[in-house]
C-alpha cells in the first residue's frame, strides 16, 4: 500500500487511541472498525478489525491457532508475514483461513473483505462444517481446484488393513492384495500429505502386518514382506523428509533387505537410490557413489535405471567434481528419459523430476547459467505448489542468488508465504538455509529471510512433536 514504516507507526498509536475512545464511549466493534477506516484510509477491513480488537499481528495469528485447537485441529501454518500480507491484499487466503480467521475475530467473513464466494451463508450464525480429519489442517489456497486426498482418508486405509489382518490372521492372498493396495495409495498421495501424518499412518500399517508374517505360509509370507519392503521404504523417506537421516537409513537398509529377500529388484534399485540420498545429505560422497553404484546394478531398464543415474549417482558425481563422469550420467539418463515411460508416485520418476536433478547437478558444478535454465523447464512440467515445484522453484533461486539476488530473496519469500511449515520438507528448509548462507556472505544480506528461516518452526519439536 506505499505505506513508510513511519508512517505505519502512527497509524498504530492513532488506531489505539480511536479505539480507547470508541470504548469509552460505548461503540460497537463494528461502529470502531467504521471510525478506524474512516479518519485511517490506509487501513484495510481485515487490518481496521484486528487493531479494533487491540491486537497485535502476534496475539491474532495466536487466537487463529486457538479456534484451530478447539476444534481439535493442529495449528495452522500462518505466520505475522502472511497475515500482513493478507491485510495489505498483497496475497489471498484459501477458504478455511477465511472461516478460521473470521471465527477468530468474531466477525462475518465480508466484514473482514474475506467473501468466501458462497460458500458462507452471511445469515448465520455459525461457520458451515468442514470435511475432514481432526488432524488435518488446509494451507492457505494455491489457486489449485483439485480434488486432494484428505487427512481423513489415511486413517481409513490402515483400517482396511486392519480387517484384512482380522479376516486373515494368519494370511492369505488377499491380504497381501490389500497390503500392496495400501502401500500403492501412500505412494501415490505421498506429496498430498504431511510427512509426521503419514509417517505414523504409514508405520501403523507396517506394524500390523508384521504380526501376520510369522504365521503366514511360505508363498503369503514372501508376499507380505515384500509389502513390508516397500512400506519401510516410504518411511525412510519419510523420515529423511522430516530430517531424520539416522531413522532414514534404518528404514531403508531394512528396505533393501527385503528387497533382495524377495527378489523384488526394483525395491532393492529404489532403496540402493533412496540411501545415496540420505548419504549425500551428509557429505559422505564415496557411500553416497556406492550406494547409487549397486542400485544401478539392480536397477530394472528403462525409466529406473534413469532414475539411479540422475536422482542417485548423478549428485554424488558432482559432488566430487568428476565433471566427466557427471555429464556421462546426464547424456545417458537425458536419453533414457526421451522414450521411457513415465512412473507416477513417490517411487516413481518423471521429466519434471529429472530435471530438478540434473539443474542442481550444474548448480553444485558451478554452471549458474545452465542450472537456470534446466530448473526453468523443471518448474514448467511440474504442477504448482509441489514439493517437486518447490525444490526447483529454490535451486532457481540458488542459481539466481549471485546475479539477481533480490530476485531469489522474492522466490525465497513466495515459498514461506505459500507453504505451511509442517509441509516444508527437510530438503526444502535445506535449500533455503544454504540460500540464506550464500546471500549474507555475499554483498546482498537478506535480513527478511533471515528473519523468517529464524523463526520457522523445526519439522520436529526438542519434545519429539511435530511441527
Amino acid at each position: 500500500m506505499g505505506v513508510t514504516r513511519g508512517r505505519r507507526a502512527e497509524i498504530q498509536r492513532e488506531a489505539s487511541r480511536i479505539r480507547a475512545q470508541c470504548q469509552r464511549n460505548g461503540h460497537t466493534q463494528e461502529r470502531i472498525v467504521t471510525t478506524l477506516r474512516s479518519a485511517l484510509p490506509e487501513l484495510t477491513a481485515l487490518e481496521a478489525w484486528r487493531l479494533a480488537l487491540g491486537w497485535s499481528r502476534p496475539q491474532a495469528v495466536r487466537e487463529v491457532a486457538a479456534v484451530y485447537r478447539a476444534d481439535g485441529l493442529l495449528p495452522p501454518g500462518l505466520t505475522q508475514a502472511l497475515l500482513c500480507r493478507y491485510e495489505h491484499e498483497q496475497a489471498e487466503p484459501g477458504t478455511e483461513y477465511r472461516i478460521m480467521i473470521s471465527r477468530a475475530y468474531g466477525a462475518r467473513p465480508e466484514q473482514l473483505g474475506l467473501e468466501t464466494r458462497g460458500l458462507w451463508c452471511s445469515t448465520c450464525a455459525a461457520p458451515p462444517p468442514l470435511h475432514y480429519g481432526q488432524r488435518q489442517h488446509e494451507e492457505p489456497s494455491t489457486g489449485r481446484e483439485e480434488a486432494m486426498t484428505t487427512a481423513s482418508g489415511l486413517p481409513a486405509i490402515r483400517e482396511s488393513v486392519q480387517w484384512g489382518v482380522l479376516d486373515a490372521p494368519e494370511g492369505s492372498a488377499s491380504l497381501v492384495a490389500v497390503a500392496e493396495a495400501a502401500v500403492e495409495h501412500y505412494a501415490l498421495n505421498y506429496s498430498k500429505h504431511a510427512p509426521a501424518i503419514l509417517h505414523e499412518e504409514v508405520r501403523a500399517t507396517r506394524s500390523l502386518l508384521s504380526a501376520v508374517v510369522a504365521t503366514a505360509d511360505q508363498k503369503t509370507a514372501r508376499g507380505l514382506r515384500r509389502q513390508v519392503g516397500w512400506l519401510s521404504a516410504l518411511l525412510g523417506n519419510l523420515a529423511y523428509h522430516l530430517d531424520d537421516r539416522a531413522g532414514a537409513r534404518a528404514h531403508l537398509t531394512l528396505a533393501g533387505a527385503f528387497g533382495e529377500s524377495t527378489g523384488d529388484a526394483a525395491l532393492t534399485a529404489w532403496s540402493s537410490g533412496a540411501l545415496a540420498m540420505v548419504a549425500t545429505a551428509r557429505c559422505d560422497w564415496d557411500h553416497a557413489r556406492e550406494h547409487a553404484e549397486y542400485g544401478l546394478q539392480h536397477a530394472p531398464a528403462g525409466m529406473r535405471r534413469a532414475q539411479l543415474l540422475g536422482w542417485a549417482l548423478l549428485p554424488a558425481l558432482a559432488a566430487l567434481g568428476d565433471i566427466s563422469r557427471a555429464d556421462d550420467a546426464i547424456g545417458e539418463s537425458d536419453e533414457l528419459m526421451k522414450s521411457a515411460t513415465e512412473i507416477p508416485g513417490r517411487f516413481g520418476y518423471d521429466r519434471a523430476e529429472h530435471r530438478l536433478h540434473v539443474a542442481e547437478a550444474h548448480l553444485v558444478l558451478e554452471r549458474y547459467d545452465r542450472a537456470a535454465d534446466v530448473a526453468h523447464t523443471s518448474i514448467a512440467a511440474a504442477p504448482e505448489h509441489t514439493p517437486g515445484w518447490v525444490a526447483a522453484t529454490l535451486v532457481l533461486a540458488l542459481a539466481e542468488a549471485r546475479d539477481a539476488p533480490e530476485q531469489a530473496v522474492e522466490r525465497a519469500l513466495g515459498i514461506l508465504d505459500l507453504i505451511p511449515p509442517a509441509r516444508l520438507r527437510a530438503t526444502a528448509r535445506s535449500r533455503l538455509a544454504c540460500l540464506e548462507r550464500l546471500l549474507n556472505t555475499s554483498t546482498s544480506p537478506a535480513p527478511e529471510l533471515t528473519e523468517r528461516l529464524r523463526t520457522l518452526p523445526a519439522p520436529i519439536q526438542t519434545d519429539g512433536t511435530a511441527a
